[in-house]
């Protein structure tokens, strides 16, 4: 019979600021860990996704609503409701994710004595502040590392700006497998009868024909995404080159990172861009194009790259943690500098000109993505990782 202390050692909740992080980023990984008997409990933002998450998840949920900018009076009563559900439920382990869940998770767990806290970084926004912002975030992180018994960086070159800006000391820092949160499904991402019916219908709705060059981005339609000097090399090369596309799929947020007018009349306006919005289901918008531009200004380990060449996509990135690690430049993509539009036309237009180098970094672009990243193996890296810590510190 299983004792009541021996089922909160097995407790282990989860956390992220809202609960769009909890269903894109960790697919999957909490209904693994419930299968390996956890009891898992999610905390996220409240909203009416998170029942349907916690069901799919086979995990219970708690709801506490979590800002993710700097505000803190809503933060001490998130933090003080964290305290509260923790002494209610007594896990073993708590997990973190993204940065103000990890700050008010960690500080919570520290403070109602759990013995395993564990946070994954994946991305820093500081790296794109500078002054008072960037001197707060930097407190921030360190103060989340130190309330934490290990931190997961998602990247090696995470991990190394970690140890160079002194946030934490080097013995709480690991890196699981090759990188990333959540590994990559490669089972799903694939090229099915199905989702080649429904690319097929896409190309007919947008108007895109077989001897189009459809570059493809996915993710948020703001400026450290690159937005801008995509849009800008996109329609200088469409001057040049007609038959080319440009596939954007993703949300604006003007609220938080807002593009330029110029930029979004662009967007509108030119016929060439096909602006298709946020989708939960990317798989027929990969299937239909010929290659991903992802000219990020910072990353933690980012899941598109891998989608992307998981349907044989090369892939244009930007030189920045975890994209120069899931793209070896000339070998499945080109690694660019940011924020350069005259590079990044110049990556894109080799992409159209040079057909060896395109089909040799297409021939690549799967193999490497199942070699390295396939989902159930960092599930089990993860999985050994809860058991590890879970004997450090006594329980089990």
């Amino acid at each position: 019979m299983i004792t009541r202390q021996q089922k909160e050692n097995r407790r282990l909740i989860r956390i992220t600021t809202i609960p769009l992080s909890l269903d894109k980023l960790l697919t999957g990984q909490l209904k693994y860990m419930h299968e390996h008997n956890f009891d898992v409990h999610m905390i996220s933002s409240e909203d009416e996704q998170l029942p349907l998450i916690a069901q799919r998840e086979a995990s219970s949920y708690t709801a506490i609503n979590m800002k993710r900018t700097i505000s803190p009076l809503n933060d001490v009563v998130s933090l003080i409701k964290l305290i509260k559900a923790f002494k209610r439920l007594r896990p073993g382990i708590v997990h973190t994710h993204t940065p103000k869940a990890g700050l008010l998770g960690m500080l919570a767990a520290r403070i109602t004595n759990v013995p395993v806290r564990l946070h994954t970084v994946a991305g820093l926004p500081l790296m794109e502040t500078s002054g008072l912002k960037r001197k707060i975030l930097e407190l921030t992180e360190k103060l989340t590392y130190y309330c934490a018994s290990q931190v997961y960086p998602n990247s090696q070159n995470l991990e190394k700006f970690i140890l160079k800006n002194n946030f934490c000391k080097p013995d709480k820092l690991k890196v699981i497998g090759k990188g990333s949160s959540n590994g990559i499904n490669t089972n799903y991402f694939k090229a099915t009868a199905d989702i080649i019916e429904q690319a097929n219908r896409l190309k007919e709705e947008f108007l895109i024909a077989e001897d189009n060059f459809t570059f493809i981005f996915i993710g948020r339609l703001v400026k450290d995404k690159g937005i801008e000097e995509l849009i800008r090399a996109f329609s200088n090369l469409n001057q040049k080159y007609p038959h080319i596309r440009l596939l954007l799929v993703g949300p604006f947020e003007p609220e938080r990172d807002p593009l330029s007018k110029e930029c979004l009349e662009e967007i509108e306006n030119n016929p060439a861009i096909i602006n298709a919005g946020f989708k939960n289901d990317v798989r027929p918008y990969l299937q239909l194009s010929s290659a991903l531009v992802f000219p990020s200004y910072r990353e933690g380990f980012p899941n598109v790259p891998m989608q992307a060449g998981c349907f044989d996509l090369p892939s244009i990135v930007t030189n920045i943690n975890g994209c120069n690690e899931i793209i070896e430049n000339e070998i499945n993509g080109l690694i660019i500098p940011t924020k350069s539009v005259k590079v990044l036309l110049n990556a894109m237009e080799r992409f159209i000109n040079d057909k060896p180098l395109y089909e040799m970094l297409k021939g690549n672009a799967r193999k490497i993505i199942v070699e390295r990243y396939e989902q159930t193996h960092f599930w089990s890296l993860l999985l050994q990782e809860y058991q590890h810590q879970s004997k450090q510190h006594g329980i089990s």
